[in-house]
């Protein structure tokens, strides 16, 4: 058996030879085939001399299969020596003279790590817990309601400006006595106290009535995203045109029929706005102790990283980042210059983890069953109005099931953290849980 040499960490080296006599059996072989279908100007199809088509594609066809068997032979020697190779292997030919019987090389190339797994017992990590309340449900209802209000100019007698306000205005921006790009407009419309201008600006405007003008100073911050305004302070002259108040329509069968039930039972829609909130509460404790779980295994478990791993995976968040970008419209992604250094930090994570994973989930038999494959399917589908269609969907695709399995391994890899490590429940409320997520 041919010796592997070990040049660093996850470094190796192997040696592979190819017989001569092998290699040009193989191309023999090869040409012989090509000569059934070869066209060479002269000869007719099919009649092609063997010695022309060697003098005409001899040597390329010999590259191709030297290629071939140098990398047959390179898999054999490891899988025979019991090496788990990652990436692709490095080939350098050794000097052999006419004399010699076989092409040599030296091959090297990166192993996965062996990975002897931590205590679990010795880290601490928190689980956290929230339920859906009648509290809940009522801040739901209330944004569904305020989704579908109207809005009515105010009277003479009732016409300042205030916050939930529709205020319509005019205006103009300077730096300097000097408008500035984006610092115009005519008839705009936005609402006070939903944080779509800048505070001085609302301020400026608040408490203004229809067809009066204010002026005031508003100091761009320093991160403000545009560029050639941030940390500057402007002068606006703004001219209200409208100033509207809103009206929130009660919560009655009216309602609950536009929002989906054909009834207008309200109890009944306040128990679908808790089952779409328990749904929508439990992915997010699911993402968020999965993530405590896989930080806590990354505690416990330091590993090496095969490189050409991490470049392989570096490789993918960047062909990931241009499809995004792409799908939002962006034109040329191919030509954007992205540094391979932004993403290495999330490769190095997610090669790390999923080493570790892969270990945890060989040795304590963590893998997806097919009846919790087929649960959480079920479970994702029951907020579909045809869950059966959606079941169908995900089992009609070997892909989509695919993922499902990588989510549940997750989940049970979490459960076997939690059960190993030393771990405390932390129950949240249903705002902080929404708004840390």
């Amino acid at each position: 058996m041919t010796a592997v040499e070990t040049l660093d960490k996850l470094q190796r080296r192997i040696t592979v030879s190819v017989a001569k006599g092998d290699l040009q059996s193989e191309v023999d072989a090869r040409l012989k085939n090509m000569s059934r279908t070869a066209r060479v100007s002269g000869f007719r199809p099919g009649k092609v001399p063997l010695s022309v088509l060697h003098k005409r594609y001899g040597a390329s066809v010999q590259a191709e299969v030297l290629q071939d068997k140098v990398g047959q032979v390179f898999f054999e020697a490891v899988r025979a020596a019991h090496v788990r190779v990652a990436g692709m292997p490095r080939f350098t030919p050794h000097e052999v003279g006419d004399a010699a019987e076989a092409f040599t090389f030296d091959a090297e190339f990166e192993v996965y790590p062996d990975i002897a797994l931590g205590d679990l017992s010795t880290v601490e990590v928190e689980r956290v817990h929230c339920e859906v309340d009648d509290a809940a449900v009522d801040k739901t209802v209330d944004v569904l309601r305020r989704q579908r209000r109207t809005f009515s100019e105010r009277g003479a007698d009732d016409g300042a400006a205030r916050e939930g306000d529709r205020v319509t205005v005019d205006f103009v921006g300077k730096i300097d006595d000097v408008a500035f790009p984006g610092g115009s407009a005519e008839g705009f419309a936005f609402v006070l106290g939903e944080g779509r201008m800048l505070p001085e600006f609302e301020t400026g405007v608040g408490g203004r009535k229809a067809d009066e003008q204010a002026e005031f100073d508003l100091h761009f911050p320093e991160d403000y995203q545009g560029r050639e305004v941030a940390g500057k302070t402007a002068r606006f002259e703004v001219k209200v045109r409208k100033v509207e108040a809103p009206h929130v329509p009660e919560m009655g069968p009216e309602l609950a029929k536009e929002l989906g039930v054909p009834d207008g039972d309200v109890a009944k829609l306040r128990e679908d706005i808790r089952r779409n909130l328990q749904r929508e509460v439990k992915s997010r404790l699911s993402a968020r102790n999965r993530n405590a779980a896989m930080e806590a295994l990354l505690k416990v478990n330091p590993v090496d990283l095969p490189a050409g791993v991490v470049q392989e995976e570096i490789e993918q968040l960047i062909q990931g980042a241009r499809q995004d970008l792409q799908a939002r419209g962006m034109k040329d992604v191919d030509k954007l210059p992205i540094a391979p250094d932004m993403f290495r930090d999330q490769a190095e994570r997610r090669v790390r983890l999923g080493l570790i994973v892969a270990e945890l989930v060989k040795e304590h038999e963590l893998h997806a069953k097919p009846e919790q494959i087929r649960a959480h399917v079920e479970d994702m589908a029951s907020s579909y109005e045809d869950p059966q269609e959606v079941v169908r969907w995900y089992y009609g695709e070997p892909q989509r099931l695919s993922q499902v399995e990588s989510i549940v391994i997750e989940n049970n890899v979490a459960e076997h953290v939690f059960a190993q490590a030393r771990t405390t429940d932390k129950t949240l409320g249903f705002d902080e849980l929404m708004q840390s997520s």
